[in-house]
């Protein structure tokens, strides 16, 4: 009972910063902007903050930026890190232990450290203002490399070998017992990579100038700026952000609570 009661608490916490965004993307400027604050405003509530943020952007355009580049995002990360997680928890090969150091320092090490040398390296590579560019330095996560490999540790070794022993090799051992067995913690690795790449604001807005390439985030960003400080219309903003993401976890909450169960991000 008190566990429960914790969890309504915080899931209260929770909801109550977004009720209020959504609320007050709904008022009027002078309502969002009052001194006073009031739940039912003077002016009623209306959709006008959300009418004139996609009026003055190409929204769908961004949005569709966003999907694309979050999607490859996603199949990369996840392609590449079970491969590497696989290979760190069964294969033995020369230069593991320090090779495994350094995907466990790549996550000690701030992204924001990285930015330079990666603008610079898009340049060179001519991947400025491309969507490779906004891709492929999005498409390494070291920290769901350590988070695979702990799944994989879990699975037992007498499947693969049964496998072996019918003549299977290392891939299709790899690509028919292992990835079967794995797939919550897929689907939670890749929703959480998705939701990073769709979150993501930094790294779009500097290797894009081009309008035609913005990211829903950077995109927005440029409308808010164009506004000034107009509360309701920030607000409608954050929440076109916001709205795909909350139509995924509605649609895989499942696989996210499995996965999470499954590879211990509870602290277990």
């Amino acid at each position: 009972m008190a566990a429960l009661l914790v969890l309504a608490v915080l899931a209260v916490a929770w909801l109550v910063p977004f009720a209020w965004a959504v609320l007050t993307s709904l008022k009027s400027e002078a309502d969002a902007g009052a001194s006073q604050i009031t739940l039912n405003p003077p002016d009623g509530f209306s959709f006008e903050a959300y009418r004139k943020v996609l009026s003055a952007g190409d929204i769908p355009s961004w949005a569709w930026n966003s999907l694309i580049t979050s999607v490859a995002i996603t199949l990369i990360t996840v392609a590449t890190a079970a491969l590497a997680g696989y290979a760190f928890s069964r294969v033995n090969f020369k230069g593991k232990r320090l090779l495994y150091a350094a995907i466990i320092a790549a996550i000690i090490i701030p992204p924001q450290l990285l930015i330079v040398p990666l603008f610079r390296q898009m340049l060179a590579f001519n991947l400025v203002d491309t969507y490779w560019g906004i891709i492929l330095p999005q498409a390494f996560a070291p920290a769901m490399v350590l988070i695979l490999k702990r799944f994989f540790d879990q699975i037992p070794v007498e499947l693969e070998d049964a496998a072996r022993v019918d003549g299977a090799g290392r891939l299709r051992v790899f690509w028919s017992v292992v990835l079967p067995l794995s797939r919550p913690i897929l689907a939670a690795v890749a929703i959480f990579v998705f939701i990073g790449a769709w979150n993501n604001f930094l790294w779009p807005f500097i290797v894009t100038t081009d309008a035609d390439l913005m990211t829903l985030p950077v995109g927005l960003q440029t409308v808010k700026s164009a506004y000034g400080l107009q509360y309701a219309q920030n607000m409608a903003s954050a929440i076109l952000a916001a709205l795909p993401l909350v139509v995924v976890f509605l649609f895989f909450q499942r696989q996210i609570i499995k996965g999470i169960a499954t590879t211990g991000f509870g602290g277990q």
